[in-house]
C-alpha cells in the first residue's frame, strides 16, 4: 500500500515539471517540436546554457529523472507533433 502510494506520489510530482508538457504550451517559433520534451531533458542533461531561448520553456529541476517519462509522452504524442512539423492542420482546437 505504501509503495503504490509513494509511486503514484512520485509521478504526480513528476508529470507536473514534465518537459513534454512545458513544451507543448511553449508557443517558441521556431522552437523544436517532436520529441521537444526529450530533446529538452538531453539538453539539460548535457549542460545546455539557454533552455527558455531554445525551447521556450524551462528545464525540469531533475532532468534525468525526467526523461524516461517525457520520451513516452513524446513517443505517444509523436502522429501529433510530426503532423505539427509537417504544417498539417488536423482542424483540432481546444478550450471552450
Amino acid at each position: 500500500m505504501r509503495r503504490t502510494l509513494a509511486l503514484t506520489l512520485l509521478l504526480a510530482l513528476n508529470l507536473t515539471g514534465c518537459a513534454t508538457v512545458r513544451t507543448l504550451d511553449a508557443a517558441k517559433p521556431d522552437a523544436p517540436v517532436v520529441y521537444a520534451g526529450t530533446r529538452l531533458d538531453w539538453y539539460a542533461i548535457n549542460g545546455g546554457c539557454c533552455p527558455l531561448d531554445r525551447f521556450g520553456a524551462e528545464a525540469p529541476r531533475y532532468p534525468g529523472l525526467d526523461l524516461p517519462a517525457s520520451a513516452l509522452l513524446d513517443t505517444l504524442l509523436l502522429p501529433f507533433s510530426l503532423a505539427t512539423a509537417l504544417g498539417v492542420s488536423l482542424g483540432v482546437s481546444g478550450g471552450l
